[in-house]
């Protein structure tokens, strides 16, 4: 499948065919959270009412609002969420909202691409 824009720009989410959700942030963002709500829309209608574990890549997103942080609690069709992000503000703001909020699934911060892979198919691995 090909990616699908998130309303307003700044990500994309698509189904792999591996059944893995993908959502990319563009770099340099700051999240709001209409953008967080406009991907968790986007996520529930490519997964057709099934869960799939999802890989959220961060780029190197450059603030998220508090309210993002809050939207992150919302339930989707994710079953479990990788955080992939390279630099330190993206481990503090992963690390941040992973500690902070009541997550509606199992949720990690990677900085390893394949890590982060291997977690989201082996729900064995906590």
């Amino acid at each position: 499948m090909e990616p699908i824009a998130v309303d307003g720009g700044k990500g994309t989410v698509k189904l792999s065919a591996d059944g893995i959700i993908h959502l990319v942030w563009q770099p340099g963002i700051v999240l709001e959270s209409d953008d967080v709500h406009a991907a968790m829309d986007r996520v529930n209608e490519i997964s057709g009412g099934s869960e799939y574990p999802m890989l959220v890549d961060m780029g190197v997103t450059k603030a998220v609002t508090r309210q993002a942080k809050s939207a992150f609690q919302i339930p989707c069709a994710a079953s479990r969420i990788a955080l992939l992000g390279s630099s330190p503000v993206d481990r503090i703001i992963a690390n941040f909202t992973i500690e902070r909020q009541a997550l509606p699934c199992p949720t990690r911060f990677f900085t390893s691409r394949d890590e982060a892979l291997v977690w989201l198919l082996d729900p064995a691995i906590s």
